[in-house]
């Protein structure tokens, strides 16, 4: 019992090294890209839009320390074939975004590849050769979700493979300890009181994916180094493929009862059936489309807030900015690792209660009722 404490003290200290580090990183970066663009170029004026946006959005490459980036490969397809190059092809030496010459003339343009040609001696985007483009390209978002599939394959392949040694019944050691609390929490906490004890065992396969899966890429987002710093919980598109995924499993998994209620609600007049049919259609839709914008929006918010605060250095250019900046940030960093636990668990929390919804048992009221009109008869 003593060790928790001492657990949960380092973890704390580990939270605040890391929420000063990211500080210090961004700070370190920021300056550096400016010494660069002072020795041969004119400085350009410090955008906090852009410099947040940069940080946020997807890249074709991954940023490690200073001017030095992980190249990625660009993988597109054209009406003249697969193209495979990497995305180091895109800057110069002076870091500054250029065109490469393939198949087409390529270049990224608002963080897309796109085809572009020359016009009165100048790039412009050849808008119908770029609608046949297809990129399938390993972006920085891409590659953080491989490297948290791999962390997640590494840590439950292991913590199963003790368990196979040990057996179920022995105390937990190592992964073990750290995993089986998390499992039970998502079992008894969100599965059971959700969907039910006897249909629960059926879900959860899905139900820690989705949640070890949220939680693993929300943490990797706060950590400001690789292989960390992407934004892949705070992508549209990594959110609305979960939400899919939900809407699918609900669906096929809804019985009779759950469209009853949906086309021809029972125990109604049939002109209120028709009006609550189209609503209730409605809300089959919306529910999914709920959990892909809170996630997102979510997620987001945090990093813009971060950021803007570290910004806030930038703008000023004072001590006293760092002074007040910087603990904000770190305040609202460890507000970020709850935010983090909290979305994933969120999320998982309201995908097991759809799915409650659609496999939950409505005829046992019209069982009752026959029951009393049966009893009313003798």
């Amino acid at each position: 019992m003593a060790s928790r404490p001492i657990k949960s003290l380092l973890v704390l200290c580990l939270s605040l090294v890391t929420m000063c580090f990211s500080g210090n990183v961004f700070a370190n970066e920021k300056a550096g890209s400016h010494e660069v663009k002072t020795e041969g170029h004119e400085a350009k004026a410090f955008n906090v839009t852009e410099t947040i946006l940069e940080h946020i959005k997807d890249d074709h490459s991954w940023h490690l320390w200073g001017q030095t980036s992980l190249s990625l490969p660009v993988i597109l397809y054209t009406p003249k074939g697969f193209e495979v190059f990497s995305s180091a092809k895109f800057m110069n030496e002076h870091h500054e975004h250029i065109a490469y010459k393939g198949n087409y003339e390529y270049k990224i343009i608002e963080g897309k590849v796109k085809i572009v040609k020359l016009v009165d001696a100048t790039e412009a985007v050849d808008i119908e050769a770029s609608k046949a483009l297809w990129d399938f390209s390993i972006t920085k978002n891409v590659a953080s979700l491989f490297v948290s599939v791999l962390i997640l394959l590494v840590v439950l392949l292991t913590a199963a493979g003790a368990y196979k040694k040990t057996g179920v019944t022995s105390a937990p050691k190592g992964v073990q300890s750290f995993m089986e609390p998390i499992v039970l929490f998502v079992r008894d906490e969100v599965a059971i009181p959700n969907i039910g004890k006897k249909k629960f065992a059926k879900y959860m396969p899905f139900l820690l994916t989705i949640f070890f899966l949220v939680l693993t890429n929300n943490f990797l987002g706060l950590i400001p180094f690789f292989p960390g710093g992407a934004n892949v919980s705070g992508n549209i598109a990594f959110t609305m493929t979960l939400a899919v995924c939900v809407f699918i499993v609900v669906n096929l998994s809804a019985n009779k009862s759950y469209w009853e209620h949906i086309f021809w609600m029972p125990g109604m007049h049939w002109s209120m059936k028709l009006f609550l049919a189209p609503i209730e259609l409605i809300g089959v839709f919306t529910k999914p489309i709920s959990l892909m914008i809170r996630l997102f929006a979510n997620i987001t918010a945090g990093h813009i807030l971060v950021l803007s605060l570290i910004c806030l250095i930038f703008i000023f250019k004072t001590v006293y900015a760092s002074a007040i900046a910087v603990p904000f940030a770190v305040f609202i960093g460890l507000i970020e690792l709850l935010v983090a636990f909290l979305q994933a668990y969120i999320f998982t929390m309201l995908s097991a209660m759809y799915i409650g919804m659609a496999t939950e048992e409505h005829h046992h009221e019209a069982h009752e009722h026959e029951g009393h009109k049966n009893v009313a008869h003798h």
